[in-house]
């Protein structure tokens, strides 16, 4: 089953207060929203990559024109809106919704996601990371809620049946995962300090696995 990628990127980002867009902010050199579309690429079941931006933010979709990737501008009326807006225009079907701050993420862990989603058969799926996962990183868990006796956080990956996104209410599972390859989104200089930290201690296991 083919999966549209729909890249979140069109926030103001207004918590970084450093005066350029979000998702142009660099990780590891790079900026965050290559390494979102390098996992995207890597996937083995995402067919296709759409980037959502807005008038927020003009360099990011300059910026993405170099990657195979459709850019469709919304409205920047806000996350949901501005998502429901391109389900709608591009009349997707089965779509995996990521933010563009999730730097972290690998195609590997995007391959797990859609398997779940498809083994679940429920027209909606969430990504959640336990909250005392977030807390060890030194990070904050806003938008906790319990599964299972458990206080997680979403990570920000979401997956939905297109067709159905107008509908109120809709069956959902949620797969919680302990990997901190998900569990930091970048919303502030703390976020974003703790991704550099964590991308170079990942960098430095490869170099040793190489050696």
């Amino acid at each position: 089953m083919s999966i549209t990628a729909l890249v979140m990127a069109g926030g103001r980002g207004t918590r970084m207060s450093l005066g350029r867009e979000k998702p142009l902010l660099k990780v590891g050199g790079k900026p965050m929203i290559e390494h979102v579309i390098t996992a995207l690429m890597n996937s083995r079941k995402v067919s296709d990559i759409v980037v959502a931006v807005s008038k927020y933010t003009p360099q990011t979709a300059e910026f993405v024109e170099r990657f195979p990737v459709k850019v469709l501008k919304t409205p920047g009326r806000g996350y949901i809106s501005d998502m429901k807006y391109a389900i709608k225009r591009l009349k997707l079907k089965k779509v995996l919704i990521i933010s563009a701050d999730l730097p972290l993420v690998t195609g590997r862990i995007i391959d797990r996601i859609i398997e779940k989603y498809n083994e679940c058969d429920k027209p909606a799926l969430t990504v959640a990371v336990p909250l005392e996962m977030r807390k060890k990183l030194g990070l904050k868990g806003e938008y906790a809620f319990e599964v299972e006796s458990i206080s997680v956080v979403p990570a920000g990956i979401n997956l939905i049946d297109g067709r159905r996104i107008d509908e109120e209410e809709l069956e959902e599972e949620v797969l919680i995962l302990k990997d901190d390859h998900v569990a930091v989104n970048v919303n502030t200089p703390l976020d974003l300090s703790v991704a550099e930290s964590l991308l170079s201690e990942r960098l430095r296991e490869i170099n040793r696995a190489a050696e």
